[in-house]
Order: C-alpha cells, then structure tokens, then sequence
C-alpha cells in the first residue's frame, strides 16, 4: 500500500511528519487496532487506526473510484467505535481528507505549525458520547 499512497496522503507523511511511508505503515499494521479499506474491485483503498482516541487514515488512488463506498466504509468503522473522543492534525493541504473528516462529523478547531517542517496543520476532534456521559 505504501507505493500506492495519494500523493497527498505521502506528502502529509513525508513531509508533515517526517516519516518514511513503508516503515510508517509496516508499523501501524503491527499495532493492536489496524484495518484496511477495499473497493469492489478489490483494490485496497485506504488503512486506518485509532490508538488512545487518536484517529489516522491514509488512502491510495483507489478512493476515487469509489467515494461513496468508501466514504460510507469510513463512516461505518468511525461509527463502530466506543471512543469518547477521536481527535488528531491533518496536513492543510489535504483537501480530500478534509472534505472526509467533514462528512464523517468531524470538528475543525485550529491551525497549528506541525511536524519537522512546521507546515500548517488542521487540529480536529468528534466527540463521540454523549456530553452528558462523560466525567470531568
């Protein structure tokens, strides 16, 4: 998947974190909770985590032939989850992560300088349970 990466998505790794893509996502898959998206046509669309309510996506070229099954597969896992609150930075630049973590309700809070580079980041967080449930 790592030769497949968006070029944005590799850009946001690359350059906004300073990490390489094959050993970024080499470790990922290692980690307790990792899944991977596919389209219909088998092709694989995207991986994705959560550890300690910190959300991560990246996506290949596959996204596009598909948005609606995969915007509706992301949907699907960020519903799924028990999460309190899922939150992280996306590269500014990203406009297609975006435009997802908008469909999927996410909230935009800030702009920060981030990563090696200080490239400006979006800061952004769903809150997932109910305001009522959660202790302060």
């Amino acid at each position: 998947m790592a030769s497949n990466l968006r070029y944005e998505d590799r850009r946001e790794l690359v350059e906004g974190w300073g990490l390489d893509p094959i050993k970024a996502l080499t470790e990922a898959a290692s980690r307790p909770f990792c899944v991977y998206f596919t389209v219909p046509n088998g092709k694989t669309a995207g991986m994705a985590g959560i550890d300690d309510g910190v959300v991560w996506m990246l996506c290949t070229e596959a996204i596009h032939e598909y948005p609606v099954t995969f915007a509706r597969e992301a949907k699907r896992f960020i519903d799924s989850r028990n999460e309190k609150l899922l939150y992280n930075v996306v590269d500014g630049r990203n406009h297609v992560h975006i435009k997802l973590l908008r469909f999927l309700g996410f909230k935009f809070l800030r702009v920060v300088k981030f990563g090696p580079n200080q490239l400006p980041f979006i800061e952004f967080c769903k809150l997932c349970a109910d305001p009522q449930q959660l202790s302060v």
